[in-house]
């Protein structure tokens, strides 16, 4: 874009490192570049099109987070450690939902951005999207997996609101560009921190086995409804009852009602159980692997 987050970086203070894919900004904000003392890198990629699963040369816009975080100087730390890099930037409207799981798949399995540690996110999303990364239990509509991975993974804080009208999203006819939303609120941008949750691997989840938890999650919201104990002795697991009593939850519980830290520890208890056939999920994890990439 026109540089407007980039400048307000910089006007803050901070040492900014700017990804530009199109050429007329590009130029710009080399323009800008070449006015400052070193505050700020401007390399030609898109955020977006990180580490493509494409085995091929990579062409710009496309780019490697190897060799971005090697120009950037930054390296890689423990995951428990602090934050080592902070990224600010606008979710495109289009494919907005694929791009945000695509992140969080990221972050699960600690790969592209997130072998370098926790980094932190602070992106304009959609007010939609923002509604359903922090729902509640219980609201079935809008509950959804997303809503559960999203508020293990990450810490939500949600910085600002900006209305629709203050962007230049104007239509030929003189409208605003809005996208439609059915239910859900849509009338912000809704600017987030999503900071990886420091003690995210602990227990039995770990970035090895976070495919098939991930896909345990999804599968678990093809019928939000469904009583928790049907969908367990559809994954094999004949003692359910002896589980659900350990775990404190309900027998009678509905998979929409369920925290997201009960499917954390409801994993981690199919991990010491002998009963439970992980090998039913393998053809489907690697399935939704490959479409979310």
């Amino acid at each position: 874009g026109p540089g407007i987050l980039t400048r307000s970086l910089l006007d803050a203070g901070f040492r900014v490192i700017a990804l530009e894919s199109n050429s007329d900004f590009f130029t710009d904000l080399q323009s800008l570049e070449n006015s400052l003392d070193g505050q700020l890198k401007v390399i030609h990629g898109d955020f977006f099109r990180l580490d493509p699963l494409s085995k091929a040369a990579l062409k710009p816009p496309a780019v490697s987070s190897d060799k971005l975080f090697e120009a950037m100087g930054v390296a890689a730390v423990p995951w428990r450690a602090d934050v080592p890099l902070k990224i600010f930037g606008i979710v495109p409207q289009q494919l907005e939902r694929n791009r945000l799981w695509r992140l969080l798949f990221a972050m699960y399995e600690c790969s592209s951005i997130y072998r370098y540690g926790r980094v932190e996110l602070n992106l304009f999303i959609s007010e939609k999207e923002y509604t359903v990364l922090t729902a509640k239990p219980g609201k079935s509509k809008i509950y959804q997996a997303l809503t559960v991975l999203a508020q293990l993974g990450y810490d939500i804080e949600l910085l600002h609101k900006e209305p629709w009208s203050s962007f230049a999203t104007n239509l030929k006819n003189g409208g605003l560009a809005i996208p439609k939303s059915g239910r859900l609120p849509n009338d912000h941008l809704c600017l987030v921190r999503l900071t990886p949750q420091q003690n995210l691997f602990t227990g039995g989840l770990k970035p090895s086995n976070t495919s098939t938890f991930i896909f345990m999650v999804k599968q678990s919201f093809a019928k939000p409804k469904s009583k928790l104990t049907d969908r367990l002795n559809s994954w094999s697991l004949d003692n359910s009852d002896t589980l659900l009593k350990a775990l404190e939850i309900p027998k009678n519980a509905a998979m929409c009602n369920l925290y997201p830290e009960d499917y954390k520890r409801l994993f981690e208890a199919f991990q010491n159980s002998d009963m439970f056939a992980e090998t039913f999920f393998h053809d489907e994890v690697l399935t939704t692997t490959r479409t979310m990439n």
